[in-house]
């Protein structure tokens, strides 16, 4: 089913407060975990414009159910971060028990 051969870190950040918002501090980041994942393409879009290129590159992952992810964490795949779109999607009642995450990929 799903071939869990791609090494994958989980980071997490803390919240700072500047005077006028509330953001994740990525410069603070944690590793909260790693491991061995299924990576797959999900969709890549582009939409040129004479102003500039817009790339965004989407990312199917499958992970172990007792990894520890969050919508608020990115992942590190291959030297690239990635941000988790949407809640993760716990798989407890097949036969390979797993987290899915839809990922999109970020600038840092």
């Amino acid at each position: 089913m799903y071939s869990m051969t791609t090494p994958v870190e989980v980071w997490r950040a803390p919240m700072t407060e500047t005077a006028y918002t509330t953001r994740r501090d990525w410069g603070q980041a944690v590793r909260v975990w790693s491991g061995r994942a299924s990576v797959q393409p999900a969709s890549t879009r582009e939409e040129p414009s004479p102003a500039r290129d817009l790339s965004q590159e989407r990312l199917s992952v499958f992970l172990p159910f007792s990894a520890v992810v969050e919508h608020t964490d990115r992942l590190l795949i291959e030297g690239r971060w990635y941000e988790v779109d949407g809640e993760p999607e716990r798989h407890s009642q097949t036969s390979r028990r797993h987290t899915r995450l839809t990922l999109w990929r970020c600038a840092s």
